[in-house]
């Protein structure tokens, strides 16, 4: 009978566990953990709670499958933590607790296919209703429908239909640390359109792309991903906080359940799955969460919807792969970090694409992650593998934050390998001029940046006219486009025809401006103007 021999930390050693495989789950006294090393008959087990307690010669019990999220109708609107158990009437201060097993409750299921009908792998045989208006759908395993329920209510774990030899029912375990299968990938970029125009307009995320927002403490992180969260045209939006104070993930929550879903006029949170892994609990339960979170943003994207999954922040994650790295004694690299870390952080984002999906259906995932580098060191090894790695990259400057300018994206360090394609889809798809826009503010801006090096130097009075108006321009830009108010009822979401719109006012006056200079007007008559209503553009409806 397999025993613990060691505990250390959470890291417990078991021996006679004779056939495990690495990444197996066993329980020690109902508490959940993962083999993570095997010699033999001896394993190393990663513990996702708390050890203490724990002493050698307690039984250990292996379950003969992987780490598995139970995955079913009671997602949307949920809150869990990193192993997918739900928090709602968790007790205040948190005890060890056993994996999550079937969802109480009962839904409304409706039949989408006949007795007899042959279905593919993926194919969706029955609708679920749920409180966001969003149909969850219960996909076929492939095979002819043998039997099927009529429609009605049902406990999550009743079987609605039997397909092949296989009994379907609402609820269903999948592998985290595994890719749900698709049939291809979609190359055709498409937006995603994330009401933030700084994002839209410069540096753009493709649906089934991967982005990163990268700064120090106190440069607006998780402000603009909540953001994001909020009002992001996606169908599923998927909250990752990975070791986040208790604080925040708070305000995440009562943000989500107080703002209106503008498809459905309910509550946003309703199509919405935290995974609330906060700073206070276990830290491999923290390891554990992004793989939750993207495994859940996988299961709806094979409903054919658009998930996105915010991960706030990876840097958090890595820390508790480090932590766990030098407890097992691997090697380390970089600052610590175990070895791997490029391959961890390249096969996560990997996991991001917009597919067609098993059941011939189309559906994306879109992963943005939060990276926090210790004192605003971007050169440190988790925002350098990263910046390798994902498509689009927000980089959040300190300056800018201090200087109350939201979002602090800066548009020199910034980058989107994306921007030309999804500007010329615009360009076809309703927002003419959108390319011809983003180019010239972008190079506005590039432009005004060297020169204000420049005024700083000699003076901005020493500046030839038509520079001193690409100065002007750049602030009209800065202060009357790419700032936004996420306070303002009229300003904290932009969608793109009222961006394109206030791009082409901003740039309009700079036009202006510049053909004053060109006729001979002083450069001092024009800065003088009065530009309020270019700047108050923006918070009229």
């Amino acid at each position: 009978m397999a025993a613990v021999t060691r505990v250390n930390g959470p890291l417990v050693e078991v021996d006679g566990l004779g056939g495990a495989a690495m990444f197996d789950l066993v329980t020690v006294r109902g508490l959940p953990g993962e083999i993570v090393a095997v010699r033999g008959e001896r394993a190393t087990v990663q513990m996702y709670e708390y050890t203490g307690g724990l002493t050698p010669g307690l039984p250990v019990e292996p379950t003969g499958s992987p780490l598995s999220a139970v995955l079913g109708p009671h997602l949307l609107g949920g809150v869990f933590d990193g192993l997918l158990r739900p928090l709602t009437g968790a007790p205040m201060w948190l005890e060890p607790r056993r994996l999550a097993g079937t969802p109480a409750g009962r839904w409304r299921f409706d039949p989408l296919v006949a007795r007899g009908r042959a279905t593919e792998r993926g194919t969706p045989v029955g609708a679920v209703g749920t409180a966001g208006g969003l149909p969850y759908l219960v996909l076929s395993p492939g095979g002819a429908v043998g039997s099927i329920r009529p429609a009605g209510e049902y406990a999550a774990g009743d079987v609605v239909a039997t397909i092949g030899d296989a009994e379907v029912r609402m609820v269903t375990r999948r592998p985290v640390r595994e890719p749900l299968p698709c049939r291809e990938r979609l190359a055709e970029p498409v937006p995603l359109v994330t009401g933030q125009r700084v994002l839209d307009l410069l540096f753009p995320v493709r649906l089934g792309g991967t982005a990163a927002a990268a700064g120090g403490f106190g440069t607006g992180k998780t402000v603009l991903l909540q953001q994001i969260a909020k009002w992001c045209d996606a169908d599923v939006v998927v909250y990752v906080g990975c070791g986040e104070r208790g604080n925040e993930m708070a305000d995440v929550i009562s943000d989500l359940a107080r703002i209106t879903d503008p498809r459905t006029g309910g509550r946003l949170a309703d199509r919405t799955v935290v995974i609330a892994n906060t700073s206070n609990m276990p830290m491999m339960a923290r390891e554990a969460s992004v793989y939750t979170g993207v495994t859940v943003a996988e299961h709806f994207r094979d409903m054919g919807y658009g998930a996105v999954l915010i991960a706030d922040s990876t840097s958090r994650w890595a820390e508790a792969r480090r932590e766990f790295g030098s407890r097992a004694g691997t090697l380390p690299a970089e600052e610590g970090y175990p070895a791997d870390l490029a391959s961890a952080i390249a096969a996560f984002y990997e996991r991001a694409g917009r597919v067609t999906t098993l059941g011939g259906r189309t559906g994306s995932v879109t992963i943005i992650g939060a990276v926090s580098p210790p004192g605003g060191d971007m050169t440190e090894p988790v925002t350098t593998h990263t910046e390798r790695f994902v498509r689009t990259l927000w980089t959040l400057d300190r300056e800018l934050a201090y200087a109350r300018h939201y979002p602090a994206v800066s548009w020199d360090a910034s980058f989107s390998r994306d921007a030309g394609p999804l500007a010329a889809w615009h360009d076809r798809n309703g927002g003419e001029g959108w390319a011809a826009a983003r180019a010239r503010v972008s190079a506005l801006l590039a432009e005004a940046g060297h020169l204000s090096g420049l005024a700083e130097l000699v003076g901005a009075t020493a500046l030839h006219p038509r520079e001193r108006v690409v100065l002007l321009a750049g602030r009209l830009l800065r202060e009357g486009l790419l700032q936004q108010s996420a306070l303002s009822t009229v300003d904290a979401y932009c969608a793109p025809d009222r961006t394109l719109a206030l791009t082409g006012a901003v740039l309009g006056a700079v036009d202006e401006c510049l053909a004053l200079v060109a006729a001979g007007t002083p450069a001092g008559d024009v800065e003088g103007r009065d530009f309020s209503a270019v700047l108050r553009a923006k918070e009229s409806g």
